[in-house]
């Protein structure tokens, strides 16, 4: 936009929401910091001992509910950088492919569906359209559960476990 003239370097910089870039900075670092102090590892076999003896799409699923469940009070980038080295220890810990496992964890924080605090736009609507907190709960729970289902049965069709 810029190269076209359509805004100048100065809009450019106004319009950018500093906030998210350093969460989803800290977050990365955060993510980075799990993975070398075996955090990662310890989340990891705890999850594996605790669903043992599982499936992958199993512990895809109960990943899945983790990352949906954090989705509702954080924002999903941050919620990926978390939970991206976690499923990454749990699918090698498999043998499984862990790029299906992080694709459903990023699947995942996007369903910001259950609560108006998950997403920013959810915020922002919740006032206006005078909507109340449950009725996120009342319509946002269905959909969450429908697409967590979709997601289980075709993810491992584009993106086989194993």
């Amino acid at each position: 936009m810029i190269l076209a003239g359509l805004l100048t370097t100065e809009q450019a910089y106004r319009s950018i929401e500093w906030k998210s870039v350093f969460l989803v900075a800290g977050m990365l670092a955060m993510g980075t910091a799990i993975t070398k102090t075996g955090l990662a590892t310890i989340l990891s076999k705890g999850l594996l001992s605790f669903l043992m003896p599982a499936s992958p799409l199993t512990l895809l699923g109960g990943l899945l509910g983790i990352t949906i469940l954090l989705t509702q009070v954080m924002n999903g980038a941050a919620v990926v950088a978390f939970m991206a080295p976690i499923a990454i220890q749990t699918a090698q810990s498999l043998g499984a492919d862990s790029r299906s496992f992080v694709m459903g964890i990023t699947l995942g924080a996007s369903m910001a569906f259950i609560t108006p605090l998950g997403h920013p736009v959810n915020i922002l609507i919740m006032g206006p359209g005078g909507y109340r907190f449950r009725d996120f709960v009342r319509f946002g729970l269905p959909l969450t559960l429908i697409l967590f289902f979709i997601i289980l049965l075709l993810l491992p069709v584009f993106w086989p476990l194993r």
